[in-house]
């Protein structure tokens, strides 16, 4: 998947990415909206691990959302299996200095368009925590709609959180 946007792009990974992703991604803001699976601090070592990895993806599910110079953020689909086999989660995360452009929504909107032809699916999902208006704006743009708030859900940082649960269906992928 390569997709030229107004202002920046999604593309394939590529291990020339790194020193980037590491820039970009060792800050505690995007961290406290991710899992714990997405270390903080972010190394060099772990951008290298994670590009060693998602380089080797088949089918591939992991983007760049880059500037013509560097990567500045990340994309993906976390494609469901079994019953779930027609469904993926969605996340991202974009590096600091580009907030507050637009662009998230941007890419987010076409990203979804485009996993809708590409891959089987009949549904994307996001769940962004409750604390994260920037995220849940993001997908609102982008035709997600809100399916429910999980309370006590999350456990970052020492503190339970709650989270939404967002969702786009296929039928309605073709909204702005």
């Amino acid at each position: 998947m390569h997709l030229k946007l107004k202002s920046a792009s999604i593309r394939p990974w590529s291990m020339e990415d790194a020193v980037a992703v590491q820039r970009y991604a060792n800050n505690r803001k995007i961290w406290l909206n991710l899992r714990d699976v997405f270390p903080h601090p972010y190394t060099l070592e772990n951008a290298q691990a994670f590009l060693s990895y998602v380089t080797q993806e088949n089918p591939q599910t992991a983007f760049a959302i880059a500037t013509p110079a560097e990567a500045i953020g990340c994309i993906g689909l976390t494609l469901g299996g079994d019953v779930h086999r027609k469904a993926a989660e969605l996340g991202y995360w974009l590096g600091e200095p580009y907030w507050g452009r637009g662009i998230m929504s941007e890419v987010v909107g076409r990203f979804t368009r485009r996993a809708f032809e590409v891959f089987d699916l009949q549904r994307i999902f996001a769940e962004p925590f409750a604390n994260n208006r920037a995220s849940v704006r993001v997908l609102e743009k982008a035709g997600f709609v809100c399916e429910g708030r999980l309370r006590a859900s999350i456990f970052k940082d020492g503190q339970l959180q709650d989270s939404f649960l967002y969702a786009c269906v296929r039928d309605n992928a073709a909204r702005p």
